[in-house]
């Protein structure tokens, strides 16, 4: 190649790639800055990208698991406050019932005795009825299966069973006919009350067991996610503080590229001067 050549000039086009590959350079830092990451694409590093958008997934995944496990806490904390107003009727029934087991109550005492009693027996199955969050009662029989909160992104389940506090069935064994009106029926319903009530309690703590494992399990999920977004981050975010600085070294160093560029354009034109 001539060295002195009006239609070659090879020193700028070596100028001009440099300058092209730092413009890439910058355009690149720029990105990097703008978007808070290294890795923003498959283009800039398809493996990272893949494990990344992997983990993104199952972060979102344990979103809905997170969202589950506050249905289910919800849930069972509604059946405990419900489940405890139960047992503190039946107490009221025990005393209702003890106090008509006296043989030397009048009638008319004893009538309103009864009609307590069965007041505050009927109020039972107003709290069990009422006992639903999001159309879940663990409290009425509707949910044999109890409630399945799910414990991680592949599906699993955490289980709280339920428990039956209606009048007449297998805890609360009180039925929703039983009555003090005499006593010898207020014996009878003395003792129903007392089964009743310590079988009621063994339901509480299941479901106090429940709910514990239910806040223990979301408190960890809370953590595995965090900590999951955190490995995210290690992989695909950017380094600000360095990316800044090789900010103001690429805009130099472009400065300096386009300065080269035009001395070697204007290098021909000292060609001019042999022909004077």
């Amino acid at each position: 190649m001539a060295l002195n050549s009006v239609n070659t000039n090879s020193g700028a086009l070596v100028a001009l790639q440099n300058l092209q590959a730092t413009n890439k350079e910058l355009a690149t830092v720029q990105s990097r800055i703008n978007t808070g990451r290294k890795v923003d694409s498959a283009k800039d590093n398809g493996a990272i990208w893949a494990i990344a958008q992997g983990q993104r997934s199952e972060i979102n995944a344990l979103g809905a698991v997170k969202d589950s496990l506050a249905r289910g806490t919800s849930a069972v904390d509604v059946s405990l406050a419900a489940g405890e107003s139960v047992s503190d009727l039946l107490i009221q029934l025990k005393e209702k019932a003890l106090s008509a087991t006296d043989r030397s109550l009048t009638t008319a005492a004893r009538g309103a005795l009864n009609e307590d009693f069965k007041a505050i027996r009927d109020q039972i199955t107003t709290v069990v009825g009422n006992a639903s969050f999001n159309g879940v009662n663990l409290l009425n029989g509707s949910n044999t299966a109890g409630f399945r909160a799910l414990s991680n992104t592949a599906g699993s389940t955490i289980t709280v069973n339920d428990e039956d506090l209606r009048l007449g069935q297998a805890i609360v064994t009180v039925a929703t006919t039983s009555s003090i009106s005499t006593g010898t029926l207020a014996t009878t319903a003395l003792g129903l009350v007392n089964a009743s009530i310590d079988r009621v309690s063994a339901s509480l703590a299941r479901l106090g067991t429940g709910a514990k494992s239910l806040d223990t399990h979301a408190n960890f999920v809370g953590k595995l996610s965090d900590a999951l977004e955190n490995g995210v981050g290690n992989l695909v975010d950017a380094d600000l503080a360095k990316e800044s600085a090789r900010l103001q070294s690429l805009q130099t160093k472009q400065q300096l590229g386009v300065q080269a560029l035009s001395i070697a354009n204007s290098s021909s034109s000292i060609l001019l001067g042999l022909f004077r």
